[in-house]
């Protein structure tokens, strides 16, 4: 079993920027790959970011490809989501997810364990 907490959320002006992390509990976190999603009210839960186990591969949704950065550090049993310029459509609830093997993917149900979810509000 593993739990995921993210932290990092708030309140920003658009083009100011945010770093999430989602601590991870479990010593098979190094295994998993993780994502990034977000849902905002009334829409569907969406792809941000993916990482696979080694942090080797990256993989973004076009809407914030280049402006935000997914890393990882086994370590620490973390995952971070650094986002730049930010727009007012990136608001959401922003939630971390892992799944039990080491290919990052961009599908949700493909992830078996999520975190709470934190909350993004960008203002114009």
């Amino acid at each position: 079993q593993v739990q995921l907490v993210e932290s990092g959320g708030g309140l920003v002006q658009a083009g100011g920027s945010l770093r999430l992390s989602c601590a991870a509990s479990g010593r098979t976190f190094s295994t998993y790959a993780l994502g990034w999603f977000r849902q905002a009210p009334g829409k569907e839960r969406e792809f941000v970011a993916a990482i696979s186990w080694s942090g080797g591969s990256t993989y973004y949704a076009d809407s914030v490809k280049g402006r935000f950065t997914i890393s990882r550090d086994n370590a620490k049993n973390t995952v971070y989501l650094q986002m730049n310029s930010l727009k007012p459509e990136d608001t959401a609830v922003y939630y971390c997810a892992a799944r039990r093997t080491v290919v990052a993917s961009t599908i949700p149900l493909s992830y078996d364990y999520w975190g709470q979810g934190t909350q993004v509000t960008v203002s114009s």
